[in-house]
């Protein structure tokens, strides 16, 4: 490995190949966009309700309802709570600015909690100190495809009369304990962003739930509160999924398993790499099947004031299967008096460990 530090190779090779998972899947996703065409049930259809059939089967749910992206899917989640106005949600900081900004947009109060070292998820020993009368929710983060420490967390909730919606947008396929991420809590939301490990063709997102009720509710919700046709009962938000999306979303679902197990193969594959060096891989909890969204290392802090990271980025992209590493820095997001901002907290190299090489 010193030697492959010391020759600087660079690969001009994509963190993730969307090209080449087309080429494989092309011969079934044409037809099923072309179906659709022919339908011109382009918003919502029978395309949708076919997806949604089929990934509430998937990830263990009774409803599974189709949005148009994982932000919206926490923002019609939020909404389908009565989440409001003066209200507060404990969620954590390292996390994709939506997590917090959804909560912000129907105006309650983001209010974190530091994460655990290892899994970067949000630690459960923090949350009960930040529980006040205003708290309505919890909004754990499934981070890089690993579950947060879902039983503690529940168990907090149930304490203080709290929902509890995951943040599953990196984790669709994840498990805890045998249980798939977004069965935990009131409702799960999830992002199909083309990065994302299931990724459509656009924005696209999913609301998991067991609960008849909040399936319903979400349902108008996302099509501007109106039920029946017309005739609106509440105020909603343009929420829907597209049939193309669906339809494209069906035909990946089929082959989202065997793409997982091909990251946790390459995954195993860096950890054994790394083994004998200072880069210290994910750590993941004995009871949790992760689905390495991204394989996410850190190095010592010291390394920040040497050459030593750039380096380890050359040698990352040596080793590491035709799978690119890119030398990112993780936020952290924080309230100041005008709005939020993100700050750099530690570097990091990130790096997909996608099956598609």
């Amino acid at each position: 490995m010193q030697d492959a530090i010391r020759t600087g190779v660079s690969m001009q090779v994509p963190l993730l190949d969307l090209k080449a998972q087309y080429a494989t899947i092309k011969e079934q996703v044409m037809p099923a966009i072309s179906k659709v065409c022919e339908s011109q049930a382009l918003a919502l259809g029978p395309a949708v309700a076919d997806f949604e059939e089929k990934i509430a089967t998937y990830c263990q749910s009774k409803y599974a309802v189709g949005v148009s992206s994982g932000t919206d899917a926490l923002l019609v989640s939020l909404m389908a709570l009565g989440i409001g106005e003066g209200d507060e949600v404990i969620t954590t900081p390292f996390t994709f600015f939506s997590t917090a900004g959804c909560v912000v947009r129907v105006g309650a109060k983001p209010v974190f909690v530091d994460v655990e070292p290892d899994s970067y998820n949000i630690n459960p020993s923090g949350i009960e100190e930040k529980v006040t009368e205003k708290t309505k929710a919890i909004i754990p983060v499934h981070l890089f495809g690993q579950a947060a420490q879902m039983k503690p967390i529940n168990e907090i909730a149930q304490r203080h009369n709290l929902a509890v919606i995951e943040d599953a947008a990196q984790a669709i396929g994840a498990s805890q304990d045998g249980i798939k991420c977004g069965n935990f809590s009131h409702c799960g939301c999830f992002s199909f962003y083309p990065t994302k490990n299931l990724g459509a063709f656009g924005d696209g997102g999913l609301v998991t739930t067991n609960k008849e009720t909040l399936a319903q509710k979400l349902k108008i919700l996302r099509d501007h509160g109106q039920s029946p046709r017309y005739f609106y009962g509440m105020i909603g938000g343009n929420f829907r999924l597209d049939g193309i999306q669906a339809a494209v979303l069906s035909v990946k679902l089929g082959y989202l398993d065997s793409w997982n197990e091909k990251r946790r193969q390459n995954a195993a594959f860096y950890d054994e790499v790394f083994s004998d060096t200072p880069v210290q891989s994910p750590k993941i909890d004995q009871n949790n099947v992760s689905i390495y969204h991204q394989y996410a290392v850190t190095v010592p802090d010291f390394w920040r004031k040497t050459r030593l990271v750039r380096r380890y980025s050359i040698l990352c992209r040596c080793i590491c299967r035709n799978a690119s590493a890119s030398l990112a820095t993780d936020l952290v997001i924080y309230r100041l008096p005008n709005g939020f901002a993100m700050k750099f907290s530690r570097y990091r190299f990130i790096r997909n460990c996608h099956g598609n090489r």
